[in-house]
C-alpha cells in the first residue's frame, strides 16, 4: 500500500516580498499568497490567512539564501539547527533573517508537521577550490570564511533537472551554462550534474549587473569612496544593493520590459542600461563556459530570462566565439523548451523559475516517509 502525500506548505521570504505555496501530491498549486512587501510582522498574520483557507499541510519547506559553511544540505529543522541558522543569519542580512521570520511564524502555527530548511548554497557546496577560494589572506579565509558561495541554487537545481528531461539525457551527461535572470542575476557553470563554477560569491552581490544591485565593482573603489570621499559604509551598503544595477544606469525603471519599450521610443539611458545589462551576461557565460570541455546547451531562466525575449535575443546573437546564435522564437508555453532553430550547433533552453517547486520536491524527500507495500 503507498504512503499518502500530503500538502506541503512552501516559504519563500525575500528581503521585501514573501511567497507562501501550497502544493499538492502531483506538484499542483493548492493554495498561494504572494506580497510585495517586507515580511516582518505581517508573515505571522498571512501564514494564519493562508492556513485558515486550506488545505493544511503536513510538512513545511522554507527557502533560505545562505547556509554558510555549517549548512551543506538542505535539513530537517529542529532547535539545533535553528541556533545555527542564527550564526549564518549576518552573511545575507537582506534575505535570511527575513527568512527566519517567518520560519519562526510558522514553526508557531504549525508545531507537530516537520520542517526542512532549503538553502541557495547546496547546489554549489562541492565547488573546486580554484572557483571556490578568493586571493585573500589566509586569516581571512579560514576565520572569516570568505569565500565563494554561489547563490540561485535552488532554481538551478529545478532548470538542470527539467533541461535533462528537455534533451532527453541523465543530468550526469550533460555540460551546461545556465543563467538565472531576475531581481538578482547570476551565471552558472555545471559538468555532469554538479556545479563547478558561479558568477555569485561571498554575498548575492557579486557577478553580473542586475534590476537594483550593482554586480561586481572594483574593490579599490569601494575604498577610495571609503578613504578619500568619507561615504559611509551604510551608504555604499544600501546603493549597491538597492540603487544600482538598471535602475541606476537607466534612471527610471530597473525592469527590462519597461526599458525595451523605452529604448524603442529613443531613451539612450534605458538603452545604455540594457547593453551594459547583456554585456555582463555575455562577460559571465564566456567565463562559465571556460570551466567545460563542451557545451551542450545554454539555459536561461528566472523572470527575465523566462519572459524577457529581447534579452535572450542580443546575449545569444553576440556569442558566436562560444557556438550560439540569435534567431530564437518566444517562448510558446510555460513549459521548458528549447528556443533555438532546430539545426542550431548549442541548444538554448528556457525553463520556468521552478524554486518553489524544487523546494516542495527536497522537502518531500526528506519529511514524508518513503512508499511502503504490504506483504
Amino acid at each position: 500500500m503507498r504512503t499518502r502525500i500530503s500538502p506541503v506548505l512552501v516559504t519563500d521570504a525575500g528581503s521585501s516580498s514573501l511567497r507562501l505555496t501550497v502544493f499538492g501530491e502531483g506538484g499542483e498549486v493548492l493554495n498561494e499568497h504572494h506580497s510585495d512587501s517586507p515580511p516582518g510582522e505581517a508573515a505571522f498574520d498571512s501564514l494564519w490567512q493562508l492556513l485558515r483557507e486550506g488545505p493544511a499541510p503536513t510538512a513545511v519547506g522554507h527557502r533560505i539564501a545562505h547556509g554558510g559553511l555549517e549548512m551543506r544540505s538542505h535539513t530537517l529543522l529542529d532547535d539545533d539547527v535553528r541556533a545555527r541558522l542564527d550564526r549564518v543569519a549576518d552573511l545575507a542580512p537582506l534575505h535570511v533573517p527575513q527568512a527566519l521570520t517567518v520560519l519562526d511564524a510558522a514553526r508557531d502555527l504549525l508545531p507537530d508537521v516537520p520542517h526542512v530548511v532549503c538553502f541557495d548554497t547546496v547546489f554549489h557546496s562541492g565547488l573546486p577550490a580554484c572557483a571556490r577560494e578568493y586571493a585573500v589572506p589566509a586569516r581571512w579565509r579560514e576565520a572569516y570564511g570568505l569565500r565563494r558561495y554561489g547563490f540561485h541554487g535552488l532554481s538551478y537545481a529545478w532548470a538542470l533537472a527539467r533541461t535533462a528531461e528537455l534533451l532527453g539525457r541523465r543530468p550526469v551527461q550533460l555540460q551546461l551554462v545556465m543563467v538565472h535572470l531576475g531581481g538578482g542575476c547570476s551565471a552558472c557553470a555545471v559538468r555532469e550534474g554538479h556545479s563547478v563554477d558561479t558568477t555569485m560569491g561571498f554575498t548575492p552581490l557579486e557577478g553580473l549587473v542586475m534590476s537594483r544591485r550593482s554586480g561586481s565593482v572594483d574593490p579599490g573603489a569601494l575604498t577610495w569612496l571609503l578613504k578619500r570621499k568619507n561615504v559611509s559604509v551604510d551608504e555604499i551598503e544600501d546603493a549597491l544593493n538597492h540603487k544600482s544595477g538598471l535602475l541606476a544606469l537607466s534612471g527610471t525603471s530597473d525592469d527590462t520590459r519597461d526599458l525595451v519599450r523605452s529604448r524603442a521610443a529613443g531613451d539612450e539611458r534605458a538603452a545604455l542600461a540594457l547593453d551594459v545589462f547583456t554585456h555582463h551576461c555575455r562577460r559571465g557565460i564566456a567565463g562559465m563556459a571556460a570551466s567545460l570541455s563542451r557545451l551542450d546547451a545554454l539555459v536561461f531562466t528566472g523572470e527575465i530570462g523566462e519572459d524577457q525575449p529581447e534579452v535572450r535575443e542580443e546575449v545569444c546573437a553576440r556569442l558566436s566565439v562560444l557556438g550560439l546564435t540569435g534567431g530564437l522564437r518566444p517562448v510558446i508555453a510555460e513549459r521548458p523548451e528549447i528556443v533555438s532553430a532546430p539545426d542550431a550547433r548549442i541548444p538554448v533552453v528556457v525553463v520556468p523559475t521552478g524554486e518553489a517547486q524544487q523546494i516542495d520536491l527536497e522537502t518531500r524527500a526528506l519529511s514524508i516517509p518513503p512508499p511502503t507495500q504490504l506483504l
